[in-house]
């Protein structure tokens, strides 16, 4: 088939059956993304946890009679012990291997969800089969049976739930338009425009279209050049628009000579923007690679960015439980001040701007009101009092703040609420501070390079280059947390926080 024919096929199908999500699953991956690591971790947890769960209800007793009379009856005492670890473990392995190859451990917007559903309860199947046969096979009679088969209806269960949860979840934060990876498209004519539309057609796949790549020399069909506003760059130009909008993946959709491809292709593995590419425009420039569908579209990944996924699953959980604990243990204390910023001056108690996140996407940031009621109104009268460089703004004895926003300020006590915002998810406790959109305006294209991550409420800049003045440090001390995160310096960062908090060295 012609490769227009399947661009028009891809395109009438959507079209006609705008729910249809996922090609063809049987492509085996030759990699595992990080993602699917973590997934695979989950699996061995869940299969153990089904078996201890299956041991205790089988035995009739508590968790710890039943574990520990289990471990030193039939585990110490019978022949059991070896032989149901083994096959405890036979059966965690088996289930990871055909799971794999089944595409279970792909992102999961590369398959349906009753496709998935169907391949999680046959991974659990084909195990459970094995591992009868095994039973069997090394006449382990002393074994009970039932255990073997609660753990599997309990495995089963339990995984296919998992990933129900999960993918529910993760569409929810796509109709919110939240974890979206931003796209380039490299080419203007149908087929690019096809992939346009089947993007924007099926919003669960969690894609956000940012702009058609112009490739010059390549002639366009006119029915699409009415779209030519979308286009945003050229090859030339693809990586600035791609720090410009935040692009995650670039796809490719244009012939062109192999030499391009590999260009794009190091400039991609420099920038870490995923690339992606459509086989059979590209003859023998990647025949070892595996084809992932994204919706009913065959791409080729030619590079993938790393992304620490149990270390930003830590993060986050350190957010929510540092946070949760920080607004119970202060709640009396927050209701105080509360109550006397009411009293000290004219105002609403809580002070609420609009702060760019992550990739750009705009949120409320709440603090306590430190100022007086007309301050924004103000900001023109004192801005020859401006102590800091560049794009920042920072005045030491500011006439707006009133007295009790100004001992609230020394102690960053103002700033409490913003774990209102950790817990919704618009930041985390460390990481660059949230600009505002003014401040983004004014920034560079390697200044936008801070906006890659969650914004924190402190971060390596406020424990070491408070005072400093330079917009310059400021950069640099978000580039240099950016780049050599680790939960281990999020954790560093809290307690020399909480040392500088008590110290009063705020403004």
């Amino acid at each position: 088939m012609a490769t227009s024919e399947f661009w028009q096929r891809v395109s009438a199908s959507v079209s006609s059956s705008p729910e249809l999500a996922a090609g063809p699953a049987g492509n085996p991956m030759r990699g595992t993304p990080p993602t699917g690591k973590l997934w695979m971790i989950l699996d061995v947890f869940t299969t153990f946890g089904a078996a201890i769960l299956a041991t205790l209800y089988e035995m009739h007793t508590g968790p710890l009679a039943g574990a520990r009379g289990f471990w030193h009856g039939t585990l110490i005492h019978g022949r059991s012990r070896g032989i149901l670890l083994a096959l405890l473990f036979g059966f965690i392995v088996t289930l990871i291997v055909i799971s794999r190859r089944l595409n279970l451990y792909t992102p999961t917007k590369l398959t349906t969800y009753l496709n998935e559903q169907r391949l999680s309860v046959q991974a659990c199947f084909t195990a459970g089969l094995l591992l009868t046969g095994t039973l069997y096979l090394v006449h382990a009679e002393d074994i009970p049976r039932s255990i073997v088969l609660i753990t599997l209806v309990i495995v089963t269960v339990s995984l296919s739930l998992r990933r129900l949860l999960y993918r529910l979840l993760l569409y929810q934060r796509f109709e919110k338009g939240l974890g979206m990876r931003n796209v380039l498209i490299v080419g203007t004519g149908p087929e690019a425009h096809a992939l346009r539309h089947h993007l924007e057609s099926i919003r669960h796949l969690g894609y956000r279209f940012r702009g058609f790549i112009d490739f010059p020399g390549v002639g366009h069909s006119s029915r699409f050049m009415g779209s030519s506003g979308d286009v945003v760059g050229t090859l030339e130009t693809m990586f600035e628009h791609a720090r410009q909008h935040f692009v995650d993946e670039i796809f490719f959709t244009t012939p062109c000579e192999r030499g391009v491809v590999q260009d794009a292709l190091e400039q991609a593995r420099v920038h870490g923007v995923d690339l992606r590419l459509v086989p059979d425009m590209y003859n023998g420039l990647s025949w070892s690679s595996p084809i992932e569908y994204i919706g009913l579209f065959p791409t080729i990944p030619l590079h993938r960015g790393h992304v620490p996924e149990i270390g930003m699953l830590l993060k986050r959980g350190l957010d929510l439980v540092f946070s949760s604990l920080v607004l119970l243990l202060l709640s009396p204390v927050l209701l105080v001040i509360a109550i006397a910023v009411r009293l000290d001056s004219p105002g609403p108690i809580f002070y609420a701007s609009d702060r760019i996140g992550k990739k750009g996407l705009v949120f409320r940031c709440f603090k306590f009101r430190t100022m007086v009621r007309d301050a924004e109104m103000r900001r023109s009268d004192v801005m020859h009092m401006n102590e800091r460089d560049g794009v920042l703004f920072k005045i030491s004895n500011d006439p707006r703040i009133t007295r009790l926003g100004r001992w609230m300020r020394k102690y960053s006590i103002d700033e409490i609420p913003q774990f209102l915002n950790v817990l919704r998810g618009d930041m985390s406790v460390v990481g660059p501070r949230p600009p505002l959109a003014s401040e983004v305006k004014e920034y560079k294209l390697s200044h936008l390079r801070r906006l890659d991550v969650t914004p924190g409420i402190t971060g390596l800049w406020q424990v070491q280059s408070r005072q400093d003045p330079s917009f310059d440090s400021y950069i640099s001390q978000d580039v240099a947390y950016i780049e050599n995160w680790s939960i281990f310096l999020d954790i560093k960062i809290i307690i020399r926080t909480i040392g500088v908090v008590f110290s009063g060295t705020g403004s």
